[in-house]
């Protein structure tokens, strides 16, 4: 049976982002890395994945920044092995300070690079945000990792993170990892979660 693992991109991101092809690269003798686009609001965000965790099922979930937020909840929800990198814990607050029309930094497989930030979008992450901890327990404590970027300038979540799970990585990145710290840094934390 192959391994699988599903990779969940950031807000501004899509599947086809750097991160994502990393992993493909990384893993292309290994596993099977499954990169989606995901859906821009939260809620058919976390149906969609869902959806895909119980047809596909991956060894582990890997997420950045909103798609470890979505990581985080799915995990926990369904026992999966998770590795949240720069998780964004608090995502209605970043989205506030961007309201307006946006394009996504890498390509999405519908064509569609353009999308909007408005109070509605808000208010879900808000309401989604206030419930992220409700499938939390104990047992998924040693199972979902926090990576976090020492230069990362977006999300401060691992003292939130600390407070319900135990195992946080660092390397000596910003938000969003290059190539070379996907190899380095969250390759073999990957490894590990599989095994």
């Amino acid at each position: 049976m192959t391994t699988k693992i599903l990779f969940l991109h950031g807000f501004f991101a899509s599947g086809s982002c750097i991160p994502a092809q990393a992993l493909k690269q990384a893993f292309a003798d290994k596993a099977e890395v499954l990169t989606p686009d995901l859906p821009l609001h939260p809620r058919k965000a976390l149906a969609f994945i869902t959806a895909l965790c119980e047809r596909e099922r991956p060894s582990v979930l890997v997420g950045n920044s909103n798609g470890s937020f979505l990581a985080q909840i799915v995990a926990s929800h369904l026992g999966i092995p998770a590795l949240l990198g720069n998780p964004h814990f608090e995502m209605a607050h970043f989205l506030s300070e961007r309201i307006g029309v946006h394009e996504y930094k890498s390509p999405r497989v519908d064509g569609r690079q353009h999308f909007m930030i408005d109070k509605p979008l808000i208010d879900e992450f808000a309401d989604i945000q206030a419930h992220q901890w409700d499938d939390w327990r104990p047992e998924m404590t040693d199972h979902i990792w926090g990576l976090f970027g020492e230069n990362d300038r977006l999300a401060h979540f691992e003292p939130l993170f600390l407070q319900h799970y135990t195992h946080a990585y660092h390397f000596p990145g910003a938000h969003t990892p290059t190539v070379e710290e996907v190899r380095e840094y969250y390759v073999p934390l990957v490894e590990k979660l599989i095994k």
